[in-house]
Formats: structure tokens, C-alpha cells, sequence
């Protein structure tokens, strides 16, 4: 499909930014989220794969990812054709020293910022490969890695954003930004060569909803990635937004919640749900929603303002 509208709503998935000799990077509505899964990874991933999920989100932090499980779950679906390498969007991360466990890195704290991102990129390229040939390793390439927080200073952060850099357009297709705030995201967007594609940041009321960073991400093409959607947002999930829309659509609260974040346009939503049914009636209840704004326009656009000034958006973005 086309490029959505900056600020609109895609129901199916997002090119991301264009990066010259890259090929187009689509992006679902819905990454499959794996942090805390721990022995189960594998399984799950391959769970979330089969009921139809096309984008992975992981990250080279053992701390609270399992990410040779994930490649490991990857390479069995692969291996038994549900799909190929090609149909499926796959995100890590670097993670600084001050988010690693210090018994379990992958890479020397005592090396460089840019040796670091150097072997942590290296680790999650073996890790993800698509398969378990001898070159599979030489081959692979990743959508997009993010960088899991600001380093220290503003210093180190261009350090390791301009090492990944180096990696773009061919082992890794994107560059993103996780845990980031405005500041240090527009001083990310100006000094940057390879600007970042994706934010990925916790959407909840400490933030009160991220309303500018979303705001900046739809003027400079940036996809915006909601997590701890559902965790954080208990009352979110029982406001009348959120319950006229599930009523209205026969979905879950759940899953109505996630289909209006997704209305704000630009933006998609990490699910890192580890129940196998209701992996399926997740995918299922965006294409329910998505029929439900054609077929009642009127009531979709209603609860959709609704939602947005429960959050403090500007109904007029």
C-alpha cells in the first residue's frame, strides 16, 4: 500500500521513512512484543507468527530479553514456510550499560560507546538470522534497531547513533529512539544524518499521553510506538471512549483501547500478549473496528474525539 498521510490513520501497516538504496520498510499496526517471556520466547514468538503477526520488537538486553530465542522462533516459522524473511518486520535494540544486568552484556562495558554498538549489533545479527546456514548470519539484516534510551550525555547518544549509522542502508534498513523525550528527540532530529523512523515510548498518563512527541512525530514522518498500553491504562480501559467502542464494534475493551491509540494516526502498538487466542482476536478485532469507521463514519470519528480529549489531544492535529 501507499505511504499513509502524515497524522492518518493506516489499518493495515506504514512505510516507514525512505533511506536512500534501502528498500521500503513496512511497519504493522501491531509489533509483537517480547521483553519478559523469558524460556517461553521461542514458543511465543512463533505462536504470535503463525496467528498472523508480522513485526517483532526485541532487544539485545538479556536483562529482560530472550533475543536468540526470538531469532530461534523466527527461523522456525521461516523453516516451516507460514512465511518468509521478506513479510516480516524485525526490531532490536542497543541498550546502554546503565540498562544491562552486569553479569550479562553483550558486549565489554569497558570498550567504547562505539565498540559496544559495534558488537551488539554483530550479537543480534547472529541472533535474528534467517536461518541456521554457515552464512545466514553474513546475510541477515534488521528493519530497524532502536536505540533503547538516551545514553548519558547528548555526546554519547550521537556516538552510538552515528555508529549505527554506519550500518545503514544495508544491515540495517532504520534507525529509531526509545524512552526519549522531547528535548533530546528534536536535538536527535537535527543532528542526525539517517533521521530516526520510529519513538518508541510508554503511552500513559505520567507523560500525559506523549501528546507533543506525537505531535512532532507526525510532522517529521516518524511512526510513533505505543507500549505499556494496556498495563498502564486501567482507566483508560474502562472509560466510556473505550467501552462505547467495543460495545459498538463487538470487540474486546482491550482491543478497543488498542484500535484508538492506533486512531491517532501514525502510530502503532507493541502486544506482547502471551494468550494464544486472543493473539488471533487481536488481529482480528482491527480489522472489525476498520470495517466499523467505514460502514458508521459518524460513530467511529465521535468515540475517536472522545478518546482524544480524554488524553489532552487537540482534536484539530
Amino acid at each position: 500500500m501507499a505511504r499513509a498521510a502524515i497524522g492518518k490513520m493506516a489499518w493495515d501497516k506504514y512505510i516507514l521513512r525512505s533511506v536512500p538504496e534501502a528498500p521500503p520498510v513496512h511497519l504493522p499496526l501491531f509489533l509483537y512484543g517480547t521483553a519478559w517471556k523469558k524460556e517461553r520466547t521461542a514458543d511465543l514468538v512463533y505462536q504470535a507468527l503463525s496467528a498472523g503477526f508480522r513485526a517483532v520488537d526485541t532487544a539485545a538486553q538479556p536483562k529482560h530479553y530472550q533475543e536468540d530465542l526470538v531469532g530461534e522462533g523466527i527461523r522456525r516459522a521461516i523453516h516451516d514456510r507460514l512465511l518468509r524473511r521478506e513479510e516480516l518486520y524485525i526490531q532490536t535494540k542497543f541498550t546502554s550499560v546503565q540498562g544491562q544486568d552486569p553479569n550479562k552484556m553483550p558486549y565489554n562495558p569497558k570498550t567504547s560507546v562505539t565498540e559496544q554498538v559495534h558488537a551488539s549489533v554483530k550479537s543480534s545479527l547472529h541472533n535474528l538470522r534467517a536461518s541456521e546456514a554457515s552464512s545466514s548470519a553474513e546475510d541477515a539484516y534488521i528493519d530497524t534497531v532502536v536505540l533503547h534510551s538516551p545514553l548519558s550525555t547528548m555526546a554519547e547518544t550521537m556516538e552510538a547513533w552515528l555508529t549505527l549509522e554506519s550500518y545503514v542502508p544495508h544491515r540495517i534498513r532504520n534507525l529509531g529512539i526509545s524512552n526519549c523525550a522531547l528535548p533530546i528527540l528534536k536535538e536527535l532530529y537535527a543532528r542526525a544524518t539517517v533521521k530516526p523512523a520510529v519513538v518508541q515510548n510508554r503511552f500513559y498518563p505520567d507523560t500525559r499521553f506523549d501528546v507533543p512527541v506525537r505531535a512532532f512525530c507526525r510532522t517529521h514522518d516518524i511512526i510513533y510506538q505505543s507500549f505499556w498500553t494496556l498495563t498502564a491504562n486501567p482507566e483508560l480501559v474502562r472509560s466510556d471512549a473505550v467501552q462505547s467502542l467495543a460495545s459498538q464494534a463487538e470487540i474486546s475493551p482491550a482491543a478497543a483501547l488498542y484500535c484508538l491509540v492506533l486512531g491517532l494516526g501514525n502510530t502503532t502498538v507493541l502486544n506482547g500478549t502471551t494468550n494464544r487466542a486472543r493473539m488471533g482476536a487481536d488481529l482480528a478485532d482491527v480489522r472489525k473496528v476498520e470495517q466499523f469507521s467505514k460502514d458508521s463514519p459518524d460513530s467511529w470519528q465521535m468515540v475517536l474525539d472522545h478518546f482524544k480529549r480524554l488524553i489532552g489531544d487537540d482534536v484539530t492535529l
